[in-house]
């Protein structure tokens, strides 16, 4: 009868080389499809702020620097869509210094709403590089309260 000798830590460093290779594999298919994501990516992405009431959303975008005619506004049932792109300005050349921190290139935002909306309803307003979308809820989706009346009973409301 043969003796089969377990070898623990032989095999757990077989189970991490094994792990290792398929983590490199990963890593360089990664690191490609990164630099892909990288050329599409988008640069940056606007602030929002989404408040709502019983009757409707207001979606408030903080766009600095784009003109209404470079945005894309898409609103579907549940989420609103803005797309578009800030473009630097040019500078002169000339010596001297210059530093920015001002975000360049394009961007995608999409906000998910809490309930369906109207969209064929949708207002909207850009001043002082504010968006502002009033987004009215759809009838079934607002909230109803119903009053209960407690101690009455069909006999007492007919007496």
């Amino acid at each position: 009868m043969a003796h089969i000798r377990l070898q623990p830590w032989y095999e757990l460093d077989t189970f991490r080389r094994q792990m290792d290779q398929l983590l490199d594999e990963v890593a360089i298919a990664s690191r490609d499809s990164l630099s892909r994501f990288r050329e599409t990516a988008t640069a940056w992405a606007p602030a929002v702020e989404l408040k709502g009431t019983d009757t409707e959303f207001v979606l408030q975008v903080q766009l600095p620097g784009i003109a209404p005619n470079e945005l894309d506004i898409q609103v579907g049932r549940e989420a609103v869509s803005i797309a578009g792109e800030t473009r630097p300005e040019p500078v002169a050349e000339e010596s001297g210094f210059f530093r920015t921190e001002f975000r360049y290139g394009k961007f995608y935002r999409v906000v998910s709403l809490p309930a369906a909306v109207q969209n064929d309803q949708v207002k909207a307003e850009f001043k002082d590089g504010i968006l502002t979308l009033t987004l009215p809820r759809f009838e079934a989706a607002r909230p109803k309260v119903v009053k209960v009346k407690l101690g009455e009973t069909q006999d007492d409301s007919q007496a």
